[in-house]
């Protein structure tokens, strides 16, 4: 009987701690699992920063480029040949390829329907040859960066 009541007390104890390993386990598998996913959506979010951080970046170079753009247009046909010129034009490529290989790129506007998401509206022109709601002539350019708006284009639009 003594035996027998010893027995019982050890499955007993057996089931009891059968029941807290499978309780330890799942805890910490859950635990594990909530790790991993915090890791994944720490990481997520670092992306993402970074993503911001690279496009106000890109933006606040942009004047550059609007610079040499307009350096360009004034360089006179008879010095477009000067080495100091070609240097210029050289440093306004290497500029344009850098911004490129960071997913940026130039939004086409002339000829395009008006579109306020894109474009932003400097004045509103008559203009043969245009539709109504038309960009006419882009004041300053737009660009994209991955698919999505980094700064819009100021146009002029036909009435």
């Amino acid at each position: 009987m003594e035996e027998e009541k010893k027995i019982e007390e050890q499955k007993n104890n057996t089931e009891e701690c059968e029941k807290l390993k499978e309780e330890y386990l799942n805890g910490w598998k859950r635990a594990k699992a909530d790790l991993l996913n915090y890791k994944k959506e720490e990481a997520e979010r670092i992306q993402s920063f970074a993503g911001l951080l690279e496009e106000e970046f890109i933006s606040s170079i942009l004047p550059v480029l609007d610079s040499f753009e307009r350096a360009e247009k004034d360089i006179p046909e008879e010095k477009k040949e000067d080495q100091y010129c070609k240097g210029l034009l050289q440093i306004k490529k290497l500029f344009e390829d850098f911004l490129r290989t960071r997913g940026v790129e130039e939004m086409k506007a002339v000829g395009e329907k008006f579109n306020p998401g894109l474009h932003e509206a400097e004045s509103v022109v008559e203009a043969e040859g245009f539709l109504k709601d038309t960009v006419t002539e882009v004041v300053k350019k737009g660009y994209l960066i991955r698919g999505k708006l980094l700064r819009p284009a100021k146009v002029k639009v036909a009435k």
